[in-house]
């Protein structure tokens, strides 16, 4: 391993480690299962989809991005030169917006997304709470993005990281001081934003589906903050949303037939 892979390493580990310290500190919300088996359950199956991630995409995007800079392909391509690093990432962004709308909207692709958002508590741990086939489900709009957004391998890289600490930064159980969630959210994705997102209610699912600049939500009318975090129920309001949150239970979910009474599409 090389010293910077290394040190971004223990960046990570240290942003992880700040995360769950103030979680425990300033709480948004008040848990309602036990700590410690949500967390091992949701580890297991975010470690799962790292490596479908690490084995299958990762290499597939890499190669997606060197095309893109050999040939000059995609929008980032196009742009000034100084910009295209920053135009790489918006526009990776962007799609990841567009496919999560796509993954709540089409009823295939909630089978899997629903994993996610059976987590009856929300903390930094549900940021890795997702199925590993979803990973593979997800990878022909992951290839598409790439190539769409014009990425460079470096611009890749620098989403990747963005990504990464944005959906544990939002997932967090994270009170932020005074007015700072309302401030940030003019520009990213914060706690009471997506806590919002993860409500048991559709009014209020269906809203701040971005995952890290809010500009998205603000040009489709998608943005909320305006629910006490104390209302909100988090979770899936549907039959077999409490049968499913087990973590067996929740890899063959998407295999079975859905509740005919689901309320959530």
């Amino acid at each position: 391993m090389s010293i910077r892979r290394f040190a971004l390493a223990i960046s990570a580990v240290a942003v992880v480690a700040g995360i769950i310290v103030a979680e425990q500190k300033r709480p948004l919300r008040k848990r309602t299962r036990r700590t410690v088996p949500r967390t091992l359950r949701n580890a297991a199956m975010g470690a799962s989809c790292a490596a479908v991630i690490a084995a299958v995409e990762e290499p597939l995007t890499r190669r997606i991005a060197r095309a893109n800079l050999k040939n000059g392909t995609g929008f980032a391509r196009k742009l000034p030169a100084p910009l295209r690093v920053i135009g790489g990432v918006v526009a990776m962004d962007y799609g990841f917006y567009l496919w999560h709308v796509a993954t709540h909207k089409l009823p295939f692709l909630w089978r899997f997304h629903r994993i996610h958002h059976l987590d009856p508590d929300m903390d930094a741990s549900t940021a890795v709470r997702f199925h590993a086939a979803d990973m593979l489900v997800s990878l022909p709009w992951r290839l598409v993005q790439v190539r769409l957004s014009g990425v460079s391998p470096k611009s890749l890289g620098l989403w990747r990281h963005f990504f990464n600490a944005s959906i544990l930064f939002h997932h967090s159980n994270l009170r932020l001081p005074g007015q700072w969630d309302k401030w940030l959210s003019a520009v990213i994705t914060t706690p009471e934003m997506h806590g919002i997102h993860h409500s048991a209610a559709r009014e209020q699912r269906d809203s701040n589906w971005t995952s890290g600049f809010s500009f998205w939500d603000r040009l489709h009318g998608t943005f909320r903050h305006d629910v006490p975090q104390e209302e909100i129920e988090i979770g899936v309001d549907d039959p077999a949303a409490q049968e499913d949150e087990a973590l067996e239970a929740s890899l063959t979910a998407p295999f079975k037939p859905f509740p005919s009474t689901d309320r959530t599409m």
